[in-house]
């Protein structure tokens, strides 16, 4: 079993992007050797950029029955999961385009899919790095949401299971690593994620750089919601918080503070904007890297509510985190606070002019949703309902309601599902960023029509979610649905 520690992509990458390129900087450093060659992984928050370095294959004969296989324990339970894991393969004869199978058991698959394939591939031949000898370079890029991954899953350390294979014909090169990976997944490699994105020092807040990704320069101090821009790592639209939430120190501050004599320091809180702080308790666990594996390391404070700095040049998942809380034990609406740092006598150091503040919104109330009425020529069919069209143009009328108190909704849908995996958009509507943000609670009466293609039983969906966000993405959502059969 190997591992290897994906770094984080400051860009996207190209799959035309070479290995000596800026984009792959820091990936060489921590790539794992298999015996054919070297594999490079580097990701976004959205995609795992892969490099299959195949040093030993010098011959350039693409599509001549060279091929690729790259399997994922897509549930990490280290055993095949029939119609959940899946293998991804180049089609026959041409190495630059992918598909997936699902397995069906050990060394049996589905076949390739016929889906949209939103992962690639591309087959390269030159020098890299690791020769200067010119031989095979396989280059992928993976959707995370198809590895389901989720960056979002702070509480664990990300990472996935995986095996490959490399073929070649001339020469004749064949490299499973681990061996048998395609019929046992006991020994599957394990690759984490990055989750350390580099926010621009400048965006970062004094003390309290971040929460999760978000800057906290980019939080509104009065409202206490965050505006990102579109292509950031999260692109908050006027956000409030909500869930558990990731409390970071600025890089540069945390560097300077152990010269100051920083040994601890303690996290002050207080609801509302007006009154005195408080001492904030809370506990966390972050993944420390031993040397081969992330292991849990917990955080708590002492019996004087003093917090031990974290250890200077530890690889941890979460670098130079202050403070890690539970949103939902406290109130909807502004909360603030602030960290300040000590001595071992217990004397301050490090303090900042002005104090630094920190306020969010919190709010982890998931939006309203229920389907008011489902309507044909103005008469209510109910649950399970069934209904005869006696136009072929006739609609079904759906009212519903999507409505968060707070005004932190950020879209609804409704959506008619039917058949084998077929639907149909019928109302869809989005938070508009203004200038100056403002709060969106969608509405308690909204109206689609939905005109049946076949006759079917009928699922109509409503979906909506909140405009809150844990520092990685928005959480919060909440969903309703109604069956009824129209016959047509």
């Amino acid at each position: 079993m190997g591992t290897i520690k994906s770094t984080w992509a400051g860009t996207p990458i190209s799959l035309d992007d070479q290995l000596e390129d800026a984009v792959w900087s820091g990936a060489l450093e921590k790539q794992m050797e298999f015996d054919g060659g070297y594999m490079l992984a580097k990701n976004d928050a959205k995609y795992l950029y892969v490099v299959l370095d195949v040093v030993k294959d010098t011959h350039n004969d693409p599509g001549t029955g060279d091929y690729f296989w790259f399997t994922f324990d897509r549930n990490r339970n280290k055993a095949i999961s029939p119609k959940y894991d899946v293998n991804y393969g180049n089609y026959p004869g041409n190495p630059n385009k992918m598909g997936r199978q699902y397995y069906l058991g050990a060394g049996r698959w589905t076949g390739l899919l016929n889906e949209e394939q939103k992962s690639e591939c591309k087959s390269t031949f030159g020098t890299s790095p690791n020769s200067a000898t010119p031989h095979r370079i396989w280059k992928f890029r993976f959707l995370l949401s198809d590895l389901k991954v989720n960056l979002l899953w702070w509480w664990f350390s990300s990472y996935t299971k995986f095996g490959f294979r490399v073929h070649s014909n001339k020469p004749n090169l064949n490299y499973d690593t681990p061996a048998n990976f395609f019929r046992d997944f006991s020994k599957l490699h394990t690759l984490y994620f990055s989750r350390k994105p580099s926010i621009a020092t400048a965006d970062l807040g004094p003390v309290m750089g971040s929460v999760g990704l978000i800057p906290t320069t980019k939080i509104n101090s009065s409202t206490g919601r965050a505006t990102t821009a579109s292509n950031y790592f999260i692109h908050a639209k006027n956000a409030a918080f909500g869930g558990r939430l990731n409390v970071i120190g600025n890089r540069t501050k945390m560097d300077q503070l152990p010269g100051l004599g920083a040994k601890k320091y303690k996290v002050f809180h207080r609801s509302g904007t007006s009154g005195s702080f408080s001492e904030f308790v809370t506990s966390w666990y972050n993944y420390k890297w031993n040397g081969s594996d992330y292991v849990l390391e917990a955080s708590s404070p002492d019996s004087s509510n003093f917090y031990k700095m974290p250890s200077a040049g530890v690889d941890y998942s979460i670098d130079d985190l202050l403070f890690q809380f539970d949103s939902t034990k406290l109130n909807t609406g502004l909360q603030q606070f602030k960290v300040k740092f000590y001595n071992n006598a217990g004397t301050e150091v490090g303090a900042t002019s002005p104090e630094q503040v920190l306020t969010m919104y919190i709010d982890n109330n998931v939006p309203e949703v229920s389907i008011n009425s489902v309507k044909y020529k103005n008469a209510e069919i109910g649950a399970c309902g069934i209904v005869n069209l006696q136009n072929p143009t006739d609609k079904i009328d759906v009212n519903f309601e999507a409505f968060d108190t707070e005004g932190n909704l950020l879209d609804y849908s409704l959506t008619a599902r039917w058949g084998d995996g077929d639907s149909e958009n019928i109302v869809y509507q989005a938070y508009n960023l203004t200038t100056p943000p403002a709060t969106w609670q969608g509405s308690r009466n909204i109206s689609g029509s939905f005109n049946a293609k076949v006759t079917c039983a009928h699922s109509f969906n409503v979906y909506a979610r909140a405009r809150t966000t844990n520092g990685y993405g928005y959480i919060g959502k909440n969903s309703t649905y109604r069956y009824v059969t129209i016959i047509k």
